[in-house]
């Protein structure tokens, strides 16, 4: 059963939560994953490049918008966003025949 940080009592409590979480994200990133996937497919026929600098700028403003509402970092969290768009481009590029694989 899942607890709240507060009713954890031991370290083993608290531990069983972060990878219960991580479990979660890592299934997020997978759905995340299948719609980069899928905008390739679409962007192929569209002639849309891989790197379409006013949407990775958006991505960016939102994680940070998104980290700020969470009482989070907003540096360290756009820099994962700037590290998750950077591989999801190259594997749009790869897919879109833009570079060689």
């Amino acid at each position: 059963m899942q607890k709240s940080p507060a009713d954890c009592a031991s370290m083993a409590e608290i531990r069983v939560e972060i990878d219960r979480l991580d479990n979660a994200l890592m299934t997020l990133f997978a759905e995340r994953w299948a719609y980069i996937g899928r905008a390739a497919e679409i962007k192929k026929p569209a002639g849309l490049k891989a790197d379409i600098p006013a949407r990775v700028d958006e991505v960016r403003r939102n994680a940070r918008k998104n980290a700020e509402a969470a009482g989070l970092d907003p540096d360290f969290y756009e820099d994962i966003w700037a590290r998750l768009i950077r591989h999801s481009i190259e594997h749009e590029r790869a897919m879109l025949g833009e570079i060689e694989t």
